[in-house]
C-alpha cells in the first residue's frame, strides 16, 4: 500500500449518546482490531461499567478515561487505528457534550471524512448541526451520516428516510458530498462491516463500505513551496539546519527559496529527511534544509516559492467561540497559526451561524460554541494564507494573553494589508550613521512594575546619570504620554495593546535616530511586551522589571490610585482589579526592596557599560 494515498482519517461525531463509541468499538471487534486480552478486559468491564447488561459494551473499547467510563460519555477524543486489506484509518471518536466542542474541532482539522452519528428516536439536533457545521468550517468535505438505534423505532424506514433527507439539504447548505446515510443498530452489528439481514428494505452500502469508497485528502503538491519553519540547528560552527515539515509543494536541491518576512533569498544545498539524504522532498514530508549561504531565517518564519503567501496586518476569518463568556469587539488575544504568536484584536463581528437554519445573521457578539465571522487587526505581521488554499497556513486558535487557555478555534478566509502599496523609501542616512554621530549605541530600556512600584523614579534617575555621560536619551512615561500622543486611548484591553504598540513604534523610531530610549510603562501583559520586543528589534530591547510587592505599592500609593480602585471608583486598574504578568526573564531584575531608587538606577548604567551599549 502507498503511504501517501492508502490512510483514512476519519472523525467520528455527533450528539451525545448517538453512540458513536458502541459504534466505534463494534466496528474494531468485527474488522478484528482487538487483541484477546482486551476483550478479556471488555467483558470485565462491561460488567462493572457497560450498559448493555451481561452482553458486551462495545462502547468501552474507545472510551479510555476511567472518568468516561463511570459517566458513560466521551470527554477527549479516542483515536484507534486498525486496517483492511485495502486501507489504513486513524478514527477519533469526539466528544459529544457541547462543552467539549473544542476537542471536536481539533480532530475535524485533520478529518478526511466526518461519520456524523444520529439518534434514530431523536433525528437531527443542534450539536448534530454544529459537529457538521464546525467539520465543513475545518476543511472537511465527504461526510457519511449514520442513523444508529434503528432497533428502537422498530427499522421503521420512514423515519430513516426522514432523517436522511434532514441531512441531504443540510450538506447542499455545508457545501458537503454525501457518500451515503445508512441505518444501523450499532451494539448488534447492523450495516456496520456487513450489510443487515434484517434492514432489507436499505440497499446502500454498510459503514466500512462507505469508508472504502471515501478519498484521503492528499498534501498540496502541485503548488508553489510551504515550508513554516520549526526550528533552527547548528550542528556546528558552519552549519545551519533549518527545520519544518512541508506544507505544500515540492522542494529539491538547487532550488532557490524565499524567506517570506525578509525577502532574502537562497539555495538548497542539502536536504536532508528523517531516513536519509535525498534531493527532493514534497508536501507532508519533515525536511532538514542546508541552504548554500547563510540569510536571516528563524522559528516562525516561511521559507517559500512564487507566489509568495500573504504577509498580513488584518484578516477575514471564521471562528468557533469556546470560553463561556462572549466575544466582543475590541477583545485583544493571541493568534497561534503554524510556528508564529501574534496579538490581535476583534475589531468586527460580522455575523453568526444560526445552526437551526445554517443561515447567517449579523451579529455584535459570539456566545459559547457559535461559530461567526471576524475582522482581526494584528499587531505584528502574519504569513498566512486562506484555510481552503492550505490548512497549515490558514487555521489557527486564539489562546487568553493571560492564562495561555484556548478560547476559539480559526480559519482564515482572507488575508489582507494596509501596506500593500507601501514601498520602503531608501534613505541615504542610515541608523547606523545616526548612531556614530552621537558615539553610542541606541537601545530601548523598557521599565515594567505594578503601578507605583518605582518605575518613572528609576528611569528618571537613570535618564539624568546617562545624560550627565553625555549620552543622548528620551524618556517615556506612561502617564506622560497618556497626555498626547495617547490621549484618545482608554483602558479596556483593546486600548491597551493599542498604548502599548504606539509607544514602541514610537520607540523604534528614537531608536533609528540614535537615542538611548527609557520606557516607562505597566505594560502588564507579557505578548505586549514581546511585541514590543520585536518590533524594536530583541537585539536592541531591554526588559528591566521593577519588582515591587503589591502590599508595598498599597503603602506608597503616591497618587491615590489603588485606593480609589478599592472603592470602586477607578476600574480596571493592574494589581487591583486587573493582572499584571511578571516578566519571567527579564534582562534586569530590579528589587526595590532590597536597594534605594539611587543604586538600582546605577545597576541600569553598569550593566550598559556591561553590554558595552555606553563607553
Amino acid at each position: 500500500m502507498d503511504a501517501t494515498t492508502d490512510l483514512l482519517r476519519v472523525l467520528a461525531c455527533g450528539s451525545v449518546d448517538d453512540g458513536k463509541s458502541t459504534l466505534i468499538g463494534r466496528l474494531l471487534f468485527e474488522l478484528g482490531a482487538v487483541e484477546d486480552d482486551v476483550m478479556d478486559a471488555l467483558a470485565r468491564d462491561s460488567l462493572r461499567f457497560g450498559s448493555t447488561g451481561a452482553e458486551l459494551d462495545y462502547a468501552l473499547l474507545v472510551d479510555g478515561l476511567a472518568a468516561e467510563r463511570e459517566q458513560g460519555v466521551t470527554i477527549d477524543l479516542a483515536y484507534r487505528f486498525f486496517q483492511t486489506a485495502t486501507r489504513r484509518y486513524v478514527l477519533a471518536d469526539a466528544p459529544g457534550h457541547e462543552q467539549y466542542t473544542r476537542n471536536m474541532a481539533t480532530g475535524a482539522s485533520r478529518a478526511d471524512v466526518a461519520v456524523l452519528l444520529v439518534d434514530a428516536r431523536r433525528g437531527v439536533a443542534v450539536q448534530t448541526r454544529r459537529h457538521a457545521a464546525i467539520a465543513a468550517l475545518m476543511g472537511v468535505k465527504q461526510f457519511v451520516l449514520v442513523v444508529n438505534k434503528m432497533d428502537l423505532v422498530a427499522f421503521d424506514q420512514t423515519v430513516f428516510a426522514a432523517i436522511a433527507d434532514e441531512f441531504a439539504a443540510m450538506m447542499l447548505t455545508l457545501g458537503g458530498t454525501a457518500l451515503a446515510a445508512i441505518p444501523v443498530c450499532a451494539r448488534d452489528g447492523d450495516n456496520v462491516t456487513q450489510r443487515s439481514e434484517r434492514i432489507t428494505w436499505y440497499g446502500g452500502p454498510c459503514l466500512l463500505a462507505a469508508l472504502q469508497s471515501a478519498q484521503p485528502q492528499l498534501p498540496v503538491v502541485e503548488t508553489a513551496l510551504r515550508l513554516p519553519v520549526q526550528m533552527v540547528l547548528r550542528p556546528d560552527d558552519q552549519t545551519r539546519l533549518y527545520v519544518g515539515s512541508i506544507a505544500a509543494g515540492r522542494l529539491s536541491v538547487g532550488d532557490s527559496i524565499t524567506n517570506v518576512i525578509s525577502g532574502m533569498s537562497a539555495r538548497v544545498a542539502q536536504l536532508i529527511l528523517p531516513d536519509a539524504e535525498r534531493q527532493t522532498a514534497q508536501a507532508g514530508d519533515a525536511v532538514s534544509v542546508i541552504l548554500d549561504h547563510e540569510i536571516d531565517i528563524s522559528r516562525g518564519d516561511v521559507l517559500a516559492t512564487a507566489p509568495l503567501p500573504a504577509l498580513a496586518d488584518a484578516l477575514e476569518a471564521s471562528v468557533v467561540w469556546m470560553q463561556e463568556a462572549p466575544l466582543e469587539v475590541g477583545r485583544a488575544l493571541t493568534l497561534m497559526l503554524g510556528t508564529s504568536r501574534v496579538t490581535c484584536t476583534v475589531t468586527a463581528i460580522n455575523d453568526r451561524l444560526d445552526l437551526a437554519s445554517l443561515s447567517r445573521h449579523p451579529a455584535s457578539q459570539l456566545q459559547f460554541n457559535e461559530v461567526g465571522s471576524l475582522h482581526l487587526t494584528l499587531m505584528q505581521p502574519l504569513i498566512c494564507e486562506p484555510y481552503a488554499q492550505c490548512r497549515t497556513l490558514g487555521g489557527f486558535i486564539l489562546v487568553d494573553r493571560l492564562s495561555g487557555d484556548t478560547l476559539g478555534a480559526g480559519m482564515v478566509a482572507a488575508a489582507t494589508s494596509t501596506r500593500g502599496n507601501l514601498q520602503w523609501q531608501k534613505l541615504d542616512v542610515t541608523p547606523l550613521v545616526r548612531a556614530n554621530l552621537k558615539g553610542q549605541l541606541p537601545a530601548v530600556l523598557w521599565f515594567t512594575g505594578l503601578p507605583a512600584s518605582g518605575k518613572s523614579t528609576i528611569a528618571n534617575l537613570v535618564e539624568r546619570l546617562l545624560t550627565a555621560r553625555g549620552q543622548h536619551t528620551m524618556l517615556l512615561d506612561g502617564d506622560n504620554v497618556r497626555h498626547g500622543l495617547n490621549r484618545d486611548l482608554g483602558f479596556n484591553e483593546a486600548d491597551r495593546v493599542e498604548n502599548i504598540r504606539r509607544i514602541a513604534e514610537v520607540s523604534k523610531l528614537f531608536v533609528d535616530a540614535g537615542i538611548i530610549v527609557i520606557v516607562a510603562f505597566i505594560s502588564p501583559y507579557q505578548s505586549d511586551r514581546e511585541m514590543a520586543r520585536q518590533l524594536v528589534g530583541p537585539e536592541r530591547f531591554l526588559e528591566i522589571f521593577v519588582d515591587t510587592p503589591v502590599a508595598e505599592c498599597r503603602r506608597r500609593d503616591p497618587k491615590g490610585h489603588y485606593a480609589r480602585a478599592d472603592a470602586g471608583l477607578l476600574r480596571q486598574f493592574t494589581g487591583v482589579d486587573a493582572p499584571y504578568q511578571a516578566p519571567t526573564n527579564p534582562e534586569l531584575h530590579l528589587r526595590t526592596l532590597d536597594h534605594a531608587p539611587d543604586a538600582l538606577a546605577a545597576m541600569v548604567v553598569d550593566d550598559l557599560r556591561q553590554r558595552r551599549l555606553i563607553g
